[in-house]
């Protein structure tokens, strides 16, 4: 079945980089991409005719060098931009919210920038039409405090 692969070494190696790219899409961290690349390697010697020998040197050659020097500089490119920048829900604490309905400490409704929200009060109870400042999401629930002069005790 295999007596094939002593002549076509370049088939074994295009399936190896396939594999690992097939892993780095699922694992997403620039690791078996650096391997692929030495697959790579491995798929260039075996076409140009070097021994197997050969072969597994230049895959992990290019390997380790991919993954000591390219690794760590793509990794920084990819992380590039403030350190502090926040996504998803982190982007809504400290934001203006317009309440719904009224809001207390064990529920309500706000309007954070065109989506309505569940909500919890920190301070006392919030009338509809007042203007909140989001400090925290805790699951699908803003916890909204009251502007210093907005609040109803």
């Amino acid at each position: 079945m295999f007596e094939w692969l002593p002549d076509n070494w370049w088939a074994l190696w295009l399936t190896v980089f396939l594999v690992f790219a097939v892993v780095e899409m699922i694992t997403l961290d620039l690791f078996f991409i650096m391997l692929g690349g030495g697959a790579l390697a491995g798929l260039a010697a075996a076409l140009a005719g070097a021994d197997v020998g050969l072969q597994v040197v230049a895959f992990c050659v290019v390997s380790l060098l991919m993954i000591g020097f390219v690794r760590p500089v793509a990794l920084k490119h990819l992380h590039k931009g403030p350190a502090d920048r926040r996504s998803n829900v982190e982007r809504l604490i400290g934001e203006s919210a317009l309440v719904m309905e009224p809001v207390t400490a064990t529920g309500g409704l706000v309007k954070i920038g065109g989506d309505v929200w569940s909500a919890r009060s920190e301070n006392g109870v919030l009338a509809p039409g007042q203007h909140a400042i989001v400090s925290a999401i805790d699951g699908a629930t803003a916890v909204v405090a009251s502007q210093p002069e907005t609040a109803i005790q």
